[in-house]
Formats: structure tokens, C-alpha cells, sequence
């Protein structure tokens, strides 16, 4: 039910919604701050870095904790005060922020790297690299997240909810499946590789 009302709010909002505004995304940014920092690259690994993601995957996230189809004690009153308009320009200004990178400790960077570049046959995991983009940056067309200089903390977060079943936005449940496979060994290599890929 969760999923048929989010794809509702999707569709309703793309026929209603007229492209974000940046410039008046910042000014509504004013709440985000505190977790999201000004131009969205936060500084606590608990929060995910908004700067440089794709406008389509950022709306897609606002309406899902608005709906309740991801559920966030923290985002859902959040989002809830936000209208189609202000979450279009939000996503706007922060996916026209520039994302910081940091440094690939040096022992996950094989594995990591493997697995983003390969997957793993063995496993039947597919490439990361397939759907987020050789350089991390996502296919925004598609609404897949850019995951280059993520926090490795909030990635692997997200992976281990994926795993558990308790994040489940994926469309077709793509990332629960792929994550079902991995081992916690792969998850955390694959999650500090991903700090430096741009």
C-alpha cells in the first residue's frame, strides 16, 4: 500500500511540479542545515552528504519519508512540512552543490574496488558500476544515487538496512537483492572504496 501511495505522489508530482529553483531551494534549505550543512556536505557520517545528488533521486527520497514508504523518525516531520514545489527546489540547490571527497583507506581499496568495478560471480552480485556510474556520480535520468564521497558510515548504514529489509524503497527491491549476497566484509569494503570515487 506504503509503495502504490509513493507512486502516486511520483506521478502526481512530475504532472504538477514545475522544475526546481535553486536560488529559492537554498532559502528553504534553512532547516536542512543543522544535519545536511549549508551546501550539503555534512559533516557527521551519520548523515548523508545531499551536495551533487541528482535532483529526481533527492524528490524521490523527500516524498517517500513524507508518505511513510521510508520510514524516519527524523526526515518524516521534516518532510512532511514541505510542499511538491519546495521539495523540488531544495533537491535543486543541493544537487547544484559541489560534493567533497575524501581519502580510500588503503586496505579496502581491492575488494572495494572489485566489487564496484566486477561484482562478484561468485555471489551472482552484479557491478556497482552498472547502475551508479564508472565514477560514482549515479544515472540521474534514472534516479539512481550518486554514492562518490558518500560517508562511508551513512553507506554502509544504508546497505546493512537494505540487507535487513528495513530500508525498502529500491524499486523491484534491486538493492535488497544485490545486498542480500554480500557478506559484511564486502559491505564495508565496498562502503569506504566508494569515499573516493569521482
Amino acid at each position: 500500500m506504503k509503495r502504490t501511495i509513493g507512486l502516486l505522489l511520483s506521478l502526481m508530482f512530475a504532472a504538477t511540479v514545475s522544475a526546481g529553483d535553486a536560488t529559492k531551494g537554498k532559502e528553504k534549505s534553512v532547516q536542512c542545515v543543522a544535519c545536511h550543512a549549508v551546501d550539503g556536505n555534512s559533516p557527521l557520517a551519520m548523515n548523508p552528504k545531499l551536495a551533487g545528488q541528482s535532483a529526481k533521486y533527492l524528490v524521490k527520497q523527500l516524498q517517500e519519508f513524507k508518505s511513510g514508504v521510508r520510514e524516519n523518525a527524523i526526515m518524516a516531520p521534516m518532510a512532511a512540512a514541505l510542499s511538491d514545489q519546495d521539495m523540488a527546489d531544495i533537491a535543486a540547490f543541493y544537487a547544484s552543490q559541489k560534493i567533497q571527497f575524501a581519502a580510500v583507506p588503503d586496505e579496502y581499496i581491492e575488494l572495494g574496488q572489485r566489487l564496484y568495478r566486477a561484482g562478484d560471480a561468485d555471489r551472482d552480485i552484479p557491478a556497482c558500476m552498472a547502475c551508479h556510474g564508472p565514477s560514482g556520480k549515479g544515472m540521474a535520468a534514472a534516479g539512481f544515487p550518486a554514492l562518490g564521497g558518500q560517508h562511508p558510515e551513512y553507506t554502509k548504514a544504508q546497505l546493512m538496512a537494505f540487507r535487513s529489509g528495513e530500508r525498502n524503497n529500491d524499486e523491484n527491491n534491486v538493492m535488497r537483492d544485490i545486498v542480500a549476497k554480500m557478506s559484511d566484509e564486502q559491505i564495508e569494503a565496498l562502503s569506504y572504496y566508494m569515499v573516493g570515487l569521482h
